[in-house]
């Protein structure tokens, strides 16, 4: 996952040399229409859409660690 989403961030919204704890506004000028597009993004990976609970979730993202952290969590509730 975490290189599906390196891949995601370096082509489509051509982060140079991303590091997992970079700060994705301050570091990468990351905005909430490319949040929005990277959730879209994230929902094709996943296979299934997200609720509007787990996109608000997304939202307290800050750095890739963040994003990681936010699937895996979201793959753990789905699997219950």
């Amino acid at each position: 996952m975490q290189e599906k989403i390196l891949t995601i961030l370096v082509q489509d919204f051509e982060f140079q040399e991303p590091g997992l704890d970079d700060n994705l506004r301050d570091d990468h000028g990351f905005d909430s229409i490319d949040a929005i597009e990277l959730l879209g993004k994230i929902e094709r990976i996943l296979g299934f859409s997200l609720t509007r609970e787990e996109k608000e979730k997304a939202m307290e993202i800050r750095t890739i660690n963040d994003i990681l952290d936010y699937l895996e969590r979201i793959q753990q509730g789905r699997a219950q």
